[in-house]
């Protein structure tokens, strides 16, 4: 689809990206993803952007989302001027809002180093879900690589099996060794929830993210108040969209960490309302990406840039497309960092 006004142009293409290999969570296999993107023309100067959508989880997953899209790129401008048009859509608005920045600092969102003047970022790394070897398998690769901080996603095999797996890396690394987060992705019951937390807690387990499925506030705050484990709100952010409600949430479930996904929340404007709202309440913050192609990822990373970042973020997801945009992101052990000599190649695409 392709618009054309007296000074800019926008077109958008629908792109799969193809998993290396099978990913698995929680909710289900992960074989492809499909993101959407923009290209930009305006008064000779060229921008890209993504539309993040995540089927099964996008809090815009729906029928009409291809419709949506099609009235923004007709009305681009009115869009980019007012991105709160699009509250109800977090992945477009998060598309609009990296179009703009966009149009300000170069056609990748950003061309030197990460904006902040930072040389790199410290991210963890991710250990999908699968069978025990599988996950074996990778846990081994990570730690090859030299992460110090371990994300692992629990919740699809037995529990005692990744129980065992946990304990076999705290026999090898002690907590001020390796830090290990769990990501549950809603996967306990709330009533089993409390002694696989403590249980979890034995192992010195940093936190776990989102233990049982959104919308049982009272089921979480009650957990947050009483688990011996330290808890990340993940899903139960997304689809909050109104401030008050923002502020509500957080009072009622106090949890220790958010977890915020720009693309499923509805942009940056809109996570650091979260961060602002965190903040007040002493509640710590990481970012992570949510699938998205190295175009996304690169404009998380230089938004994130901005910030005192105290915690390891989840930005390794670059890795896990064999179809991925060719970008200077460079993982170096666990530093993610900008290399302005690699160029962006974008011919995938199709534009």
């Amino acid at each position: 689809m392709s618009i054309y006004f007296s000074e800019m142009d926008a077109e958008i293409k629908k792109y799969e990206l193809i998993f290396k290999r099978a990913a698995g969570t929680s909710r289900g296999i992960l074989k492809t993803k499909t993101s959407y993107f923009l290209k930009l023309k305006n008064k000779g100067e060229t921008a890209y952007a993504e539309f993040p959508l995540f089927h099964g989880l996008s809090y815009d997953d729906r029928p009409e989302y291809e419709t949506k899209l099609k009235e923004v790129v007709q009305d681009i401008e009115s869009f980019l001027l007012n991105p709160h048009q699009l509250t109800e859509w977090p992945s477009i608005r998060f598309g609009i809002e990296m179009a703009s920045e966009c149009l300000k600092s170069g056609p990748a969102f950003g061309t030197e180093s990460f904006g902040g003047n930072k040389d790199s970022i410290r991210i963890n790394g991710l250990i999908w879900m699968g069978s025990e070897d599988f996950m074996k398998e990778q846990i081994e690769e990570k730690l090859k690589q030299g992460f110090s901080c371990l994300k692992m996603k629990i919740g699809a095999i037995d529990f005692e099996t990744e129980l065992s797996l946990l304990k076999s890396i705290r026999e090898s690394f002690s907590s001020q060794e390796l830090e290990i987060r769990v990501d549950a992705n809603g996967a306990f019951s709330a009533e089993e929830a409390m002694d696989k937390l403590s249980r979890l807690a034995e192992l010195d387990i940093h936190s776990i993210e989102q233990p049982i499925k959104q919308g049982q506030l009272d089921a979480m705050a009650n957990l947050c108040s009483a688990s011996p484990l330290a808890i990340a709100l993940d899903e139960d952010l997304i689809g909050v969209n109104l401030l008050a409600d923002k502020r509500s949430l957080i009072e009622h479930i106090r949890p220790q960490y958010l977890i915020l996904k720009p693309a499923l929340l509805g942009g940056f404007s809109a996570s650091e309302e979260w961060i602002s709202i965190a903040e007040q309440q002493g509640i710590d913050w990481w970012a992570t990406s949510a699938l998205e192609s190295n175009l996304g990822l690169n404009a998380i990373a230089q938004w994130l840039s901005k910030f005192d970042l105290k915690l390891p973020q989840g930005l390794g997801t670059g890795q896990l497309f064999e179809n991925n945009i060719t970008s200077p992101l460079v993982l170096d052990s666990d530093q993610l960092s900008y290399d302005p000599s690699i160029k962006w190649d974008l011919k995938c695409l199709g534009f």
